[in-house]
């Protein structure tokens, strides 16, 4: 179960630091190179790498989670929170006909995979803490 748990970390806090250093960074390349962003806008350099801050913001607590386990359940449920925030608006656009439903495969594994692996991370920590607590009881 550690290894999962593990890779689970190591891909949201890499993929999304990663993908926030790249909205940070450059902003016009990610902007034209990602799929389907292009698609939902004109391009907004500062709304862009304020995003670009959020992403970085929620891959770092990631880390910092796995690192220190005293923290992990409130840095894995805020970020697991505005993930999940996140993928429920892009649902959403499709379920009001704004996108179309082609979208949701497309947006899955940068929108709603991350989303779905802090759900079980955050529940796994919360399990771990109680059962920690039971133990030392």
């Amino acid at each position: 179960m550690l290894i999962a748990v593990s890779v689970m970390v190591a891909f949201n806090g890499i993929f999304l630091s990663v993908n926030g250093l790249f909205m940070l960074v450059a902003p016009a390349t990610w902007y034209g190179s990602v799929p389907g962003v292009s698609d939902t806008g004109f391009f907004n350099q500062h709304f862009i790498r304020d995003i670009g801050i959020i992403q970085l913001f929620l891959g770092v607590a990631f880390g910092i989670g796995m690192i220190r386990p005293e923290r992990r359940i409130g840095l894995w449920a805020v970020a697991t929170l505005w993930l999940s925030a996140h993928a429920v608006f892009h649902l959403w656009e499709v379920a009001v006909g704004i996108c179309s439903p082609s979208v949701i495969p497309r947006d899955f594994p940068a929108v709603t995979l991350p989303a779905i692996i802090g759900i079980a991370l955050t529940l796994w920590a919360i399990r771990q803490s109680g059962a920690d607590g039971a133990a030392s009881a």
